[in-house]
């Protein structure tokens, strides 16, 4: 059997891992003041969005999804956030209850998903308990999104580096969804793409960016509301980086 090792040459700092807490400090020291407006910001809008809106909509949703099958309203799920930390995070479920919604994940037209969970799914309001992440400080609104722990294990042996995705805190949208990487990851190509816009993000962590991201995450979920029949296309031609830079690829027994 065969398996392949992706290691990628983003730029990221050589050997970051043995030196990562180094690096660590002066990236939070040459961000601070962004790192502070944006953690006002998060709080901000999480007050807003649970004060505001999920006083009306969470009974709504509650109904519909009770209606729809059995089981709790919301779903929580160990996920791997800030610095390789663990959180639960929350969701409205959207699966029917099953054994494996912690090591397998959703597929397309995955038979677990419920009616009302492909509507959820679809628009991203599956999402909207992660305001709560936010408010707790597990989340941001915008960074790359928390793997669950299986995926986060395999996807850091497959591409080297990989856990220089978690220097930002995981957010409820973020660059590679704009970008047309959303749901399950199925392939190499797509595993190494979503790394890719996560860790050009981490990099180029910036206001104008965060807001860039949010506006891109309103119109996604626009399109998926009255373009529902047509997927949301992937920006597979153009690369963050060099095609001749991005991937060396090695065949092990």
């Amino acid at each position: 059997m065969q398996s392949t090792i992706v290691e990628s040459s983003v730029r990221c700092p050589e050997n970051w891992e043995k030196g990562k807490w180094q690096f660590i400090r002066e990236y939070w020291s040459d961000r601070y003041n962004y790192l502070v407006v944006k953690r006002i910001m998060d709080i901000t809008t999480s007050l807003v969005v649970l004060l505001l809106i999920f006083p009306w909509l969470f009974p709504l949703l509650y109904v519909l999804i009770k209606l729809d099958s059995r089981g709790p309203v919301l779903f929580k799920q160990k996920r791997v956030g800030f610095l390789g930390k663990t959180f639960y995070c929350y969701k409205f479920r959207t699966m029917y209850v099953n054994d494996y919604a912690d090591t397998r994940r959703a597929s397309r037209n995955d038979p677990r998903v419920t009616r009302i969970g492909w509507f959820l799914r679809n628009t991203c309001l599956d999402e909207l308990p992660q305001f709560i992440n936010v408010l707790l400080g597990h989340m941001s609104i915008v960074g790359p999104r928390p793997h669950m722990l299986k995926d986060s294990n395999e996807f850091a042996n497959l591409v080297s580096n990989y856990q220089f995705r978690n220097m930002a805190r995981p957010g409820i949208t973020g660059l590679s969804q704009v970008r047309g990487y959303r749901g399950p990851a199925t392939s190499f190509e797509s595993i190494f793409r979503r790394y890719q816009w996560d860790s050009y993000y981490v990099r180029n962590v910036s206001l104008t960016l965060d807001l860039k991201i949010m506006v891109g995450t309103a119109l996604l979920m626009m399109r998926s509301v009255f373009y529902k029949d047509q997927p949301v296309p992937l920006d597979n031609n153009r690369p963050v980086y060099n095609s001749e830079s991005l991937v060396s690829a090695k065949k092990i027994a």
